[in-house]
């Protein structure tokens, strides 16, 4: 169970809601087919750090802070292992920023965008059962994903600063996943498409161009099933349009991070994530800190 704990603790790494431009490491593992995990975690950012990336503001100062939960299932997706997740939450912003050389604040609480996810590793891990795990070694894995998170959070179109986004976004993604002994390095590339937000601050329409993502990790794993890792991840395009006009705020950033994973007991572990923006062209430059709980579950004998 510590070796089952020390590959897929992360399974439900993008379960919970988490701010943009944060790193998903593990996002793809090899998980038994019928393991179940739950996750309940707490979040705090601070800095010029927002939920819509694309809402640029100068010399902000906010925080955000509040818990979260998801819940994910390993899946046999055609003799292929997979994953479904599933994520809600709930935050409080609060704090200061310029808006056209006035300086206005806001404090908020609200629901955070729920989200959806499924993945499926289509090379080199088979969908396997409890008892042919222990068997399994990783080498290469190869995986997709699709991401879909809904405009059902908290959103004022009177104000900047919201929780939600107002606009659905759709996030295809690919990982690849070598592990040599008890290093493993990830390769993650995404793209994320947004709808319109059609009641946008004062009564407009704003768009934004596909958001463009890589990232790397480093993790290694101990003999005692603790593991840790070392990311970046690196943000581009996403320019913004409002009522049609140009396009501005185009975003070039990139954060570093680092996650920490403790098992303890058969079924439970607990999960120690910050990161922060190492360059910024265009917002977004921020510090966070996640703590969670997780709960696994089932499988199939």
């Amino acid at each position: 169970m510590r070796r089952l704990f020390a590959l897929v603790a992360a399974a439900t790494a993008t379960a919970a809601p988490a701010l943009a431009q944060n790193l998903d490491p593990r996002s793809f593992v090899n998980t038994p087919v019928g393991i179940n995990f739950v996750i309940a975690g707490y979040g705090y950012s601070t800095g010029n750090v927002l939920f819509d990336a694309s809402v640029a503001l100068k010399d902000a100062e906010l925080t955000i802070q509040g818990p979260n939960a998801g819940y994910a299932r390993a899946l046999d997706l055609w003799g292929m292992s997979g994953k479904f997740d599933g994520a809600l939450g709930w935050a409080c912003a609060d704090g200061h920023a310029n808006v056209e050389g006035v300086q206005v604040s806001r404090s908020v609480c609200g629901a955070v965008d729920p989200s959806a996810h499924i993945s499926v590793n289509f090379i080199g891990a088979p969908a396997l059962a409890m008892h042919e795990y222990p068997a399994y070694k990783q080498n290469i894995l190869v995986g997709a994903g699709f991401r879909v998170t809904a405009p059902l959070g908290q959103y004022d179109p009177a104000k900047l600063v919201n929780i939600g986004t107002n606009r659905w976004s759709f996030k295809p993604e690919i990982g690849v996943s070598k592990q040599t002994g008890r290093l493993t390095l990830e390769f993650l590339g995404a793209v994320s498409f947004f709808t319109t937000n059609t009641d946008y601050f004062g009564g407009h329409t704003q768009s934004q161009d596909p958001l463009y993502s890589g990232q790397v990790n480093v993790i290694y794993t101990f003999r005692s099933g603790i593991w840790g890792g070392l990311g970046g991840i690196f943000y581009g395009g996403g320019a913004t349009s409002t009522d049609g006009g140009p396009s501005s705020t185009q975003q070039a950033n990139t954060r570093g991070g680092a996650v920490l994973v403790f098992p303890f007991g058969k079924h439970n572990s607990l999960k120690a994530y910050w990161s922060s923006g190492v360059w910024t062209r265009t917002g977004t430059d921020f510090n966070t800190f996640v703590v969670s709980w997780i709960h696994l579950w089932g499988g199939k004998r």
